[in-house]
């Protein structure tokens, strides 16, 4: 099984969009019973809050449903638990790194960094542009779904 956790400052815009588009592309690929996908805050703002309206609309207009989904903090715990860790920005590590203390086995990763043009995921809470956010996850899942793939 392999166990991927997607991180953002409150898990109610970029990390629950990664969460979703990365389940529909392991669906797809039929290889549902190999992965484990989930997605945390982490900061304490919005825990227990619904996936943002815009967030929730930008999935829905293509095709994916986050029903259900809750806001979450990351945990310390959470680093022996999963695989892939990876963060929507330089901000999320440093917030991530006052959660689990460090990354000594090289888990935490920049979702743009499997991609060929690395570069943070902006806030679509502060820029306004869900459409680019959305743009950006769907690169970034894809090429870290590639990624995982080649490994095996």
């Amino acid at each position: 099984m392999i166990n991927i956790m997607f991180v953002c400052h409150g898990n109610i815009c970029r990390s629950p969009m990664a969460e979703f588009v990365m389940k529909k592309y392991v669906r797809e690929a039929g290889l549902e019973n190999r992965f484990y996908i989930a997605s945390a805050a982490t900061s304490r703002e919005e825990i227990g809050n619904p996936v943002y309206p815009p967030a929730r609309r930008m999935l829905m207009q293509h095709g994916i449903s986050c029903s259900g989904k809750k806001a979450v903090q990351m945990t310390a715990a959470d680093y022996v638990r999963y695989d892939y860790i990876v963060i929507m920005d330089a901000n999320n590590r440093r917030n991530l790194m006052r959660i689990i203390g460090s990354d000594p086995e090289g888990k935490v990763s920049r979702l743009m960094d499997f991609t060929d043009r690395p570069h943070d995921v902006a806030d679509p809470w502060y820029t306004g542009d869900f459409e680019l956010t959305y743009k950006d996850v769907d690169e970034g899942c894809r090429a870290l779904l590639d990624h995982i793939l080649d490994q095996a």
